[in-house]
């Protein structure tokens, strides 16, 4: 069996400690769309922000927090979802973007094989954000 798609992308939820942070990189530096903010069971709050057709959801919990942190370190640091990526026109903005924002840039710039060239940012929860272009 396979899966067959009813969407063209996928929706990512991202738990995160700040909501005010992670919206002033997702919204704000990125530029996702904001849809909606909407109240989600147990008190937390889920931010809807849109990256073409992927709708990436800001999970702000409140009350009981989640037990446990993210291993950091990026791709080398754990098993499991390390990172995402996103194919690009305009690299070079988003990467000074990012960094004139303050935020940590995991990986510069690189041309990774010929015409293929990739930036990685560290959003406030010092998740991977991949950016391709090429």
């Amino acid at each position: 069996m396979a899966v067959e798609l009813a969407k063209d992308a996928i929706d990512l939820g991202i738990v995160v400690r700040d909501g005010a942070k992670a919206l002033a990189f997702y919204r704000d530096t990125l530029g996702f769309r904001h849809e909606a903010t909407t109240p989600m069971p147990g008190g937390a709050t889920m931010e809807r922000l849109w990256c073409g057709n992927s709708l990436i959801k800001v999970v702000i919990p409140s009350g009981s927090r989640p037990v446990a942190d993210a291993a950091p370190g990026g791709i080398q640091g754990a098993y499991g979802y390390r990172y995402w990526t996103m194919i690009v026109k305009n690299l070079d903005e988003i990467m000074a973007s990012c960094e004139a924002g303050g935020y940590k840039i995991a990986v510069p710039k690189t041309e990774i094989r010929p015409g293929v060239t990739i930036g990685i940012v560290e959003d406030p929860e010092g998740n991977w954000v991949e950016f391709v272009s090429g």
